[in-house]
């Protein structure tokens, strides 16, 4: 059975964005995009929400034809456009393109379904809200977060609306020189 997992950075206050949506406070370097690269290599589906989506939409298409795109742009560009996408929206009708498909209601057992596909992990990138409904619905099966060396005070929290207790198994920490440290978690089978 696949496997659905949040992708997210996080401050150490567990906010995914300031107030505003803000995530100029978010540490990357080559290194850690050479480490996301290996993992998502292995990744052929994406869950994104509807802003998020257009976000990427509008840029990795053709980020790595650019004059000048970085390795990671390159490698990422390459990666999106083979990628599956799944975007989460109750408002948008058609993604306009061929590899990319639309839950707008059964959110459950859409996701469920997928889960029962073949292929690898689903990733679900950033879009805080659509990870929201999954966690409430018992669909995230476990948390790849980047924790950045920051407390924001306020913003969009990553855990909002639990009402019941999740727990955790650690797979796997790892430091990087920027500060952001890597926890990945499985949900614990009770």
């Amino acid at each position: 059975m696949r496997k659905v997992i949040s992708f997210m950075h996080l401050s150490l206050d567990g906010f995914v964005a300031g107030p505003n949506g803000e995530m100029n406070w978010i540490k990357v370097n080559e290194e850690i995009f050479d480490y996301v690269g290996e993992r998502i290599a292995q990744t052929d589906t994406a869950i994104y929400g509807r802003n998020t989506y257009e976000m990427m939409e509008n840029y990795w298409p053709n980020a790595g034809n650019k004059p000048g795109a970085s390795k990671h742009d390159i490698d990422h560009s390459t990666w999106y456009n083979k990628a599956y996408k799944i975007v989460l929206s109750r408002t948008m009708k058609d993604t306009g393109i061929t590899n990319a498909s639309i839950i707008n209601d059964h959110l459950s057992k859409a996701i469920n379904e997928l889960k029962q596909g073949d292929g690898s992990e689903i990733l679900v990138f950033g879009s805080p809200s659509s990870t929201h409904s999954l966690i409430q619905q018992h669909l995230i099966d476990g948390f790849w977060l980047f924790v950045n060396p920051i407390i924001l005070g306020e913003g969009i929290p990553l855990f909002a609306g639990i009402k019941d207790k999740i727990k955790l198994n650690l797979l796997n920490t790892k430091q990087f020189s920027c500060g952001v440290t890597e926890l990945n978690y499985v949900v614990a089978n009770e």
